[in-house]
């Protein structure tokens, strides 16, 4: 129990220690942060500021003008990845759109937007089925975050990749699942981890894409459109 203590003191000190040497947390997300633990229930499920200023320099280096993602939960991935969004030279569209399935977050949310300014407009909130709403989106994205149901990964995958322009990214979060992934027998009511073998699964063998996975919190897939 001691050892195990101890290497738990070390992942604190370490986490404290790497948000300490990279970019500061912008104070609206701090707020975000704050409000998410104070008003939502697993306040675990916010990006958090590694997370976020991660997702803002990748969606930079894509030179993204257009993003969408798949769970907006309390707003916090949002409004990092909409950070780095520069409007398109020769259209001038300049927009994220995001989609919850929880409509109940729609207050929390349309306050954290408003709250947000400028950098809020350029957000579109949609509520309801992901799975219905992607065909009635318009491509090419730049940039796709899936942070979803994990049941049905596969499926927002194969809906999106269409609408993600040649050398775009799909990000797909919590694809380690607290090691959980690792079980080769999941038992048949685990189907979040099913779910994510799948993906990870179909995502090792599809040639259409490059692929990486980053073991920060709970594992980042990386997938870029050949």
């Amino acid at each position: 129990m001691e050892k195990e203590l101890r290497y738990e003191e070390l992942d604190n000190a370490l986490d404290e220690y790497v948000r300490a040497h990279i970019d500061p947390e912008p104070e609206l997300l701090h707020q975000v942060q704050r409000l998410t633990h104070l008003r939502l229930t697993y306040p675990r499920m916010c990006s958090g500021h590694l997370q976020g200023r991660l997702l803002k320099m990748l969606c930079q280096l894509v030179g993204a003008h257009r993003i969408l993602e798949l769970g907006t939960f309390s707003g916090y991935s949002t409004l990092s990845m909409a950070e780095a969004l520069t409007p398109d030279p020769v259209t001038g569209v300049c927009e994220l759109h995001t989609i919850e399935i929880f409509d109940e977050l729609e207050d929390f949310l349309r306050d954290v937007m408003q709250r947000a300014g400028d950098l809020g407009r350029l957000i579109h909130l949609h509520f309801g089925d992901a799975l219905q709403i992607i065909p009635q989106l318009e491509g090419p994205f730049d940039v796709v975050f899936i942070d979803a149901d994990k049941r049905i990964y596969d499926q927002y995958y194969e809906l999106v990749l269409p609408l993600v322009r040649t050398g775009g990214l799909i990000l797909a979060d919590n694809t380690l699942w607290d090691g959980k992934v690792l079980n080769p027998s999941p038992s048949e009511s685990d189907t979040q981890t099913i779910g994510l073998q799948r993906f990870n699964d179909l995502i090792a063998r599809d040639t259409r894409v490059q692929k990486v996975i980053l073991p920060m919190r709970d594992g980042l897939t990386l997938i870029r459109r050949l």
